[in-house]
């Protein structure tokens, strides 16, 4: 089973290219990042990731984000094996023509290592200044994924929908995987239940689910779930893939990644605390002797 890392500020002082390198060098597969293009001064929705929105402020890195996808291809253009993804990317933020031509180029660039973990935001102000429609966000994430999809694919393409509308195109270049880089959407639990309507995204447009989870039991019952709406829609389950993507401190053992092996999942990420390279690879170090034995 594949195990990847995830860094949550990729900036200047945790230089992707020195943390990605030394993560390849070690045995780590991959390597991920998020996005946040701005983050408003004042905005009305709790971050989830806030345990005591209102109580707590939200952490500082929200807003310290640099670009994902040149972040990521700073770290690929360092290493020459290490998979590359965006945990998530906010997609309506964005145009997609613009985008399906970034990734593709990413994709191109670097020997075809892209996954695109895509999401659609979880902050209203932000989404509306950046182009995005909250309350129908992820209607606009299907017709954007579309978009790109005809661009990834097709000689020319061309695009008619209530967000995008657009005469035939060319896009180039063209993706190094075929017929496009692996498309994720994330998993968050509320109130211990699965949204299923996130399955059935998967499964319609997706090739890969990014739950994050604080129990294995809880990657079960969504893979029971996933794989019984695929059958439902007449796609083979297997085509899907799985990604745990770990949260602060979560599966920093070798006898906690192993749960998953059984499962089906193909790759746990594990979060990095540290916010300088210098500390980065000293806790890449440690996290490779718990788990690689090296």
């Amino acid at each position: 089973m594949k195990i990847g890392i995830f860094s949550i500020l990729p900036d200047a002082a945790a230089d992707p290219a020195v943390v990605a390198k030394h993560a390849e060098d070690l045995g780590f597969s991959s390597y991920w990042v998020p996005d946040h293009i701005v983050l408003p001064v004042t905005y009305s929705t709790p971050y989830p990731g806030n345990p005591r929105p209102g109580v707590l402020p939200d952490p500082e890195y929200l807003w310290r984000m640099p670009d994902p996808l040149i972040a990521l291809m700073r770290a690929a253009t360092a290493t020459t094996r290490l998979e590359v993804g965006t945990g998530v990317l906010l997609v309506p933020e964005r145009n997609p023509l613009h985008l399906a031509k970034e990734i593709a180029s990413l994709d191109s660039y670097s020997g075809g290592r892209f996954h695109f973990g895509i999401g659609a935001g979880w902050n209203k102000e932000e989404s509306e200044m950046l182009g995005g429609d909250f309350e129908h966000r992820w209607t606009q994430v299907r017709e954007a994924i579309e978009v790109m999809k005809g661009c990834w694919t097709e000689e020319s393409s061309e695009y008619h929908g209530k967000y995008y509308d657009y005469a035939p195109v060319r896009c180039y270049p063209k993706p190094v995987q075929r017929p496009h880089p692996p498309i994720y959407l994330g998993g968050i639990m509320f109130n211990d239940q699965w949204a299923k309507r996130v399955f059935h995204r998967i499964v319609r447009y997706g090739d890969g689910w990014l739950p994050v989870v604080h129990k294995v039991a809880q990657v079960i019952d969504g893979r029971d779930q996933l794989h019984a709406i695929a059958e439902a829609a007449g796609r083979d389950p297997v085509s899907i893939r799985i990604t745990v993507f770990g949260g602060q401190n979560q599966w920093r053992s070798r006898k906690e990644i192993d749960q998953f092996a059984s499962l089906g999942v193909e790759q746990v990420t594990l979060w990095l605390n540290g916010r300088t390279a210098d500390a980065i690879l000293r806790e890449l170090d440690g996290l490779a002797r718990d788990i690689f034995g090296t």
